[in-house]
């Protein structure tokens, strides 16, 4: 009797940690927005730029840092990427101007990149088994929504005691620290099959099939809204939400200001986000894959609605940080999934890595237009719409997919 691949390996637990070290610090980028602009005086789309750099510089070295695995090793470029990681976040402590955090973001945004979904869920596609890979996957993908749990309140528990600089000087020392789970990240080698193909065989295949152009636009809409509420959202609760009443059970808890709220509700986020990103792996080994992309889009399109629909409050405020954390990354491990069902998982980095950035530049329209839209207007409501609508947009574009595997030999 055959015996059934263990789901829980040491690659997996390490590439969990590496996730979720990297995405803590990366989803507490939110709660800088106002101490930044208030110690210099910037609008704030100054930092918001700076943000939305981070996150177009992330999506364009997805692919980069997933070719580099695919050619040098996967460990060599998870260590590039957390040295450019720590070497960003050391400079941004150091840096006075607007030019130079925008600038020195470019690195942050290269170290998510290395150290981040595309080279990890690389990896842990081909350590697991069949029956384990979508399971698998949506673990890495939990372990990021783990990190936001606990970077936004740790980033508000050291901002009490020490200035943001010393804060990212901490955080630096932390992505380093990142690389002693380096040695458990051994992965088999693609098949014999796989390795037949060159990569520019297997790009030239995805770029020429619809469903692949399909996912890429797909993938816009969850960048967009994601980055815009991690970058935007604590500051939108802290301005914008009613008072938290002195008899209530979130001061009792200690969370006494909207500022605090803000902090809180990223994490609330990521908590359920948890829930919400094992469900998705779980449903992705026994549903379609796009027609669970198509209704989580949906739904997020539908939460974001109801929220600015009515006045903010502690109340909903919690209540969409539930359902949209729910819903937040369970996209990942359905559409890398989806990539390594159609094309393999020898260049699935790269693939998935290309995917990503549509999710990037979306991430980057988010941040940077809310920070502009908010120097115009003077709030978020409007930026706020366009993610309803881009949202909704994608949840159509996912319909068309084809979820055929295509032929590994098949050059078309």
């Amino acid at each position: 009797m055959k015996s059934q691949a263990p789901l829980i390996t040491p690659v997996l637990i390490a590439g969990c940690m590496i996730v979720m070290i990297g995405f803590s610090i990366r989803a507490a980028f939110g709660v800088f927005q106002i101490p930044i602009a208030e110690e210099f005086g910037w609008a704030r789309a100054e930092f918001s730029l700076a943000i939305a750099i981070q996150n177009l510089a992330w999506g364009i070295g997805q692919p980069i840092f997933g070719a580099i695995a695919e050619r040098i090793g996967d460990r060599k470029a998870i260590v590039i990427g957390a040295l450019c990681y720590a070497a960003g976040l050391m400079l941004s402590a150091m840096s006075t101007t607007p030019l130079a955090h925008q600038v020195w973001e470019i690195f942050v945004g290269f170290g998510i990149a290395g150290t981040g979904f595309g080279v990890i869920l690389a990896v842990v596609g081909r350590a697991a088994s069949d029956e384990n890979r979508s399971m698998a996957l949506a673990i890495a993908t939990a372990s990021g929504s783990a990190g936001q749990v606990v970077g936004p309140p740790v980033a508000e528990w050291l901002l009490g005691m020490m200035g943001w600089s010393s804060v990212f000087m901490v955080f630096a020392g932390i992505v380093l620290a990142s690389l002693l789970f380096l040695p458990m990240m051994r992965a088999p080698a693609a098949s014999t099959t796989e390795l037949q193909e060159s990569m520019g065989t297997v790009l030239l295949r995805a770029f020429r099939d619809p469903s692949y152009t399909l996912i890429f636009l797909g993938f816009f809409s969850c960048g967009y809204q994601l980055a815009f509420v991690t970058a935007h959202f604590p500051a939108f609760v802290a301005e914008a939400c009613g008072n938290i009443a002195s008899g209530s059970l979130l001061h009792a808890l200690g969370v006494t200001t909207t500022s605090a709220l803000g902090a809180v509700a990223i994490s609330v986020i990521g908590f359920f986000n948890i829930m919400g990103t094992l469900a998705a792996g779980w449903a992705g080994k026994r549903y379609s894959k796009k027609y669970l992309l198509a209704g989580i889009y949906t739904a997020r399109t539908m939460v974001a609605a109801a929220f600015i629909l009515v006045p903010m409050t502690p109340a909903t405020v919690l209540l969409f940080s539930v359902s949209m954390g729910s819903l937040w990354l369970a996209t990942v491990p359905l559409t890398s999934g989806l990539v390594a069902h159609l094309y393999g998982l020898r260049y699935m980095g790269t693939l998935y890595g290309i995917v990503f950035f549509s999710h990037q530049l979306g991430s980057f329209l988010g941040v940077w237009l809310g920070g502009r839209m908010y120097d115009l207007t003077g709030g978020y409501e409007a930026v706020w719409w366009v993610g309803v609508g881009v949202g909704a947009l994608s949840a159509v574009l996912h319909l068309p997919i084809k979820e055929r595997r295509t032929p590994l030999a098949a050059a078309a």
